[in-house]
């Protein structure tokens, strides 16, 4: 069996407040607090959620942009988080980022030319000035941009062939892993669909290994193998895309989808409306981090903090609700006599 390209395991990721005269930490934000998955060769993993859940934090943690707090990333059977920094940098030619923002995350002050060129000189892949340039070329061609607009300023684009740009930069490094870090949120409709068929495309021909960050389940549905669910630092679900989006196991899943436009007009669909404000990550709440806001909470939830654990094949979810016979397991069709 062969071992994934990706694995985080228990991964945490803390931030300190910090007060006082002295600076002294007064308290940390969990942003990420003891997650696993993994992504297998070829394979697109999303990581879904609410704004603030930790989506970002876990991508940046991948791609080892700061220290973690605690935890470990294997890249491939090597463990990349204890590295000193001369021992990660031909690394970081195996993982490349979209980042969201086709308008910050590109340098004005350089040629399309250069913005393409930079990750190829710096990993020495280039044999002489003819292959740096044969290179370019069929990066253009590979993001369906003209090549004669490779001499352009990042100005002179439009947000969706920005991202072109931006999907180029990270292929130039030949990565077999990209993390795409809401990397379609910023575009209109139209232009996302356009980038994320071009996502798909490129996974096809190249074997790229995805981390598909996004709040756009619709998008997810469209491109994704299989999808965890964050919730407050932490992973509440992990399924393959059919059978999460059939048959939800968890309660946040099941309001996160319900809340997706239905795709024909009329078609009935009872929504799920979540009730209060998402908790503070400094002070995140005992037992079940979403029994504040469940529906079907009781006593355990509030105690407990529940494990993911199987409920069908390839299908993990963090629920005290699967515990319960089948009868009042509202997830099911049952019906919660125990909820308060």
């Amino acid at each position: 069996m062969s071992i994934p390209l990706l694995q985080v395991d228990d991964l945490k990721k803390h931030f300190p407040i910090r007060g006082g005269l002295f600076g002294a930490v007064t308290a940390r934000v969990h942003a990420v607090d003891g997650i696993s998955f993994s992504i297998d060769k070829g394979e697109t993993l999303s990581l879904v959620g609410e704004s603030g859940c930790g989506k970002s934090t876990v991508g940046r943690a991948v791609l080892q942009l700061f220290p973690i707090t605690a935890g470990q990333v294997v890249l491939d059977g090597q463990r990349i988080d204890t590295l000193p920094a001369a021992s990660m940098r031909p690394l970081r030619q195996r993982m490349q980022v979209v980042f969201q923002d086709p308008f910050s995350s590109l340098n004005p002050r350089m040629r399309v030319r250069d913005i393409l060129a930079e990750p190829i000189r710096n990993f020495g892949m280039a044999k002489d000035s003819a292959d740096l340039e044969a290179r370019l070329v069929k990066l253009m061609d590979t993001v369906r941009l003209s090549r004669d607009a490779i001499n352009r300023w990042p100005h002179e684009f439009s947000g969706g062939q920005r991202q072109r740009i931006g999907i180029a930069r990270a292929l130039a490094a030949e990565p077999d892993l990209i993390v795409c870090d809401e990397a379609v949120s910023a575009l209109d409709v139209s232009v996302k669909a356009q980038i994320v068929n071009l996502l798909q495309d490129l996974q096809k021909e190249l074997g790229l290994a995805m981390l598909f960050i996004s709040h756009d389940l619709a998008i997810v549905e469209h491109m994704t193998h299989r999808v965890a669910v964050m919730y407050l630092g932490k992973i509440v679900e992990v399924a393959g895309k059919r059978s999460l989006f059939s048959a939800p196991m968890h309660p946040y899943t099941e309001a996160l989808l319900s809340a997706v436009p239905v795709p024909i007009p009329g078609q009935a669909r009872t929504r799920k409306i979540l009730t209060g404000d998402v908790p503070s990550p400094i002070n995140p709440p005992k037992g079940c981090r979403f029994h504040t806001r469940c529906p079907y909470a009781f006593d355990r939830c509030r105690v407990d903090e529940p494990l993911l654990q199987p409920t069908g094949q390839g299908h993990v979810a963090a629920c005290h609700l699967h515990d319960l016979p089948r009868a009042q397991n509202p997830l099911l069709g049952g019906v919660a006599v125990q909820a308060a």
